[in-house]
């Protein structure tokens, strides 16, 4: 694969005298020259507020900031473009739905099916609709090996269920979930599915269309975009469906005070002035993806994660979290007998950065009985010379803490 770090200018620095390794990319991704370019040309020719101005800049920003609807469009395979609405991340993204498809179709009594091995943004917006609600937080389980309990979740779907919440792909166990077979479960009951996506769309082909996905979440930062802009697709008939999350200014078509109408699709979930200059660098990180091509990107970092595996396997001590045979470029481990902060702490002294801790999964850590793993998550700019840097860094802190 061609060499893109050059693209990258935050990674040519030095950690503590060391090259910078950065295996942190489920947390978030680095930014190419382009996006931040991107930025400040927004900021220093364009910057003005979009959908309400007659002017020059309100149109060229609106014309630009509806451009990037269209690209995540295109990038999803989602029908119409109006079933993109933008929000600050994938933990927006969840809270809306939540609250907004929760107010119009959960009742007491109702359940919600998720999966043990969910983020926390994909937990604890479920128990607080549900806990309002009246309604039951149902939970499907999964393997040692982090594989999902498929039957498990089928036998969780009752007349019940008013909608199924999974992740597409695990930010702990690296699991790559069948959601295509758990949405055809789903709807074959009549139940609508969310897919959370945020580990997946900047490392897999994603295809709302195919997977029949009623809502499908994903935050920009994670796919080389700026912070600060998520993503949440949804059908139409579920949109139309459901009420605002916020109100405000842009969401409404008439305000009086006896009455409110609410505006058409997107806008109707787009109160207030969004992040404009983060929604185009979303689109220029989009045209960056697309120019190196999804499928690559996914062999590039298979490659670093069954290169990865393999040369941690021969540190004594390694334990993997995480081994379901469906995996993207996640990789979770613990040294026996050592805490993954004492570790993480160590391997950062020698410029390798990864995370360390429970990872906003505190259900998954439970389920092993552990307080937490180190992660490397990978990018395609990353270098099989750095997952030797890993390596050696992990090795040496073992024998220092031994």
């Amino acid at each position: 694969m061609q060499d893109y770090r050059k693209d990258f200018p935050i990674l040519d620095q030095q950690v503590n005298g060391y090259p910078l390794v950065y295996f942190d990319n489920a947390a978030t991704t680095q930014k190419p020259q382009v996006v931040i370019d991107a930025l400040t040309e927004y900021y220093r020719t364009v910057n003005s507020n979009i959908h309400r101005g007659v002017h020059h800049l309100s149109q060229l920003a609106t014309a630009r900031f509806e451009e990037a609807r269209r690209a995540v469009q295109q990038f999803i395979h989602a029908p119409h473009a109006h079933e993109v609405v933008f929000t600050r991340g994938t933990t927006e993204s969840i809270n809306l739905i939540a609250s907004s498809f929760g107010r119009a179709f959960l009742h007491e009594g109702d359940e919600v099916v998720i999966s043990e091995m969910e983020h926390h943004a994909n937990i604890v917006p479920w128990q607080m609709i549900c806990e309002e609600r009246g309604a039951l937080l149902r939970v499907a389980g999964f393997d040692d090996d982090g594989t999902l309990r498929l039957d498990e979740l089928e036998g969780l779907l009752s007349d019940r269920t008013k909608l199924v919440a999974v992740a597409h792909v695990s930010n702990t166990l690296g699991t790559i979930n069948p959601v295509k077979r758990i949405i055809n479960l789903a709807h074959d009951r009549g139940i609508p599915v969310l897919v959370d996506g945020a580990q997946a769309a900047a490392h897999i082909p994603v295809n709302v269309l195919a997977l029949d996905c009623d809502f499908y979440c994903f935050s920009g930062h994670k796919m080389y975009a700026p912070m600060g802009v998520g993503v949440m697709y949804g059908k139409e008939k579920w949109l139309n469906a459901m009420p605002p999350y916020q109100g405000g200014g842009e969401m409404i078509k008439t305000v009086t005070f006896a009455k409110t109408t609410y505006n058409e699709l997107p806008f109707k979930f787009e109160a207030g002035t969004p992040s404009v200059g983060d929604v185009i660098g979303l689109k220029t990180a989009i045209d960056y993806v697309n120019g190196i091509g999804i499928d690559a990107i996914a062999a590039q970092e298979h490659a670093l994660l069954e290169y990865a595996t393999e040369k941690l396997s021969h540190i004594d001590g390694i334990e993997f979290v995480g081994t379901a045979t469906e995996k993207a470029a996640i990789l979770s481990f613990n040294l026996q007998g050592l805490h993954p902060f004492d570790v993480g702490t160590l391997i950062d002294q020698m410029g390798v950065a990864v995370r360390t801790g429970h990872h906003c999964t505190q259900p998954v850590m439970d389920h092993y009985g552990i307080p937490g793993t180190l992660r490397a998550s990978f990018a395609f700019y990353n270098t099989m010379d750095e997952v030797d840097r890993l390596a050696a860094a992990v090795e040496k802190a073992a024998k220092m803490l031994r």
